[in-house]
């Protein structure tokens, strides 16, 4: 739980979550959506993707993320139970 938790601080990786809401996306498209380097977008993915926040599928070359609801649903959850008490 921790690592969402540090996950979701950052701005940024909130707002890739926020896409990924609506469908999959590629890295370059959601890279292109931030003034950031690739590199820095990548790090960003890299630390959802951690978190188990987001899927990965590899299509040739290209790396599609979706959103991995399974995590968030148990955070909430989580953020339930801790609201009863």
């Amino acid at each position: 739980m921790r690592e969402v938790w540090s996950a979701l601080t950052d701005k940024t990786r909130r707002e890739i979550l926020k896409m990924l809401k609506s469908r999959p996306h590629t890295a370059g498209e959601i890279s292109d959506q931030f003034d950031l380097t690739a590199a820095t977008v990548s790090h960003h993915l890299s630390v959802l993707k951690e978190a188990q926040l987001v899927k990965t599928c590899r299509r040739a070359q290209t790396i599609i993320y979706s959103l991995n609801t399974t995590v968030l649903q148990d955070m909430l959850a989580y953020l339930m139970d801790v609201a009863r008490k």
